[in-house]
């Protein structure tokens, strides 16, 4: 008899609280792109990097869908700057993975509303040179 009781317990939890993750941990649904122009980015202790990047913007950032919509390129930028400036160019040629997943962590973040409804959901390099 306990073991029937804990075995519904079981299932009853389950499928009152383990089903309520799901929703929040879905992804977000593509909405569109934004390309930005490359911009030239002095790097700490010398040299540069001109990157490219294309904005993967939400469903949310497009209008919910209807069209029009997208997201605006400058917190983008401003994340760009700030965060390759104060790069080495070893760390630009080195780390380039690594770099790219905290700026697009930083982007995301930058095009989070109050309410943590994304509006971007990630980048792509569409240029990468250093000098």
């Amino acid at each position: 008899m306990g073991v029937l009781f804990v075995a519904a317990a079981g299932a009853a939890y389950f499928f009152l609280f383990a089903g309520s993750g799901e929703a929040e941990a879905a992804a977000p649904e593509h909405g569109g792109y934004t390309a930005l122009e490359p911009v030239a980015v002095n790097l700490a202790g010398g040299g540069y990097l001109k990157i490219g990047v294309t904005l993967d913007y939400t469903a949310a950032a497009a209008g919910g869908g209807h069209g029009g919509g997208g997201v605006d390129g400058a917190k983008a930028y401003d994340q760009i700057i700030s965060s390759f400036s104060q790069a080495a160019p070893a760390d630009v040629v080195g780390a380039r993975d690594a770099l790219k997943a905290a700026l697009e962590q930083k982007i995301i973040e930058a095009y989070t509303d109050e309410h943590g409804v994304q509006m971007v959901m990630g980048i792509y390099y569409t240029e990468y040179v250093t000098q």
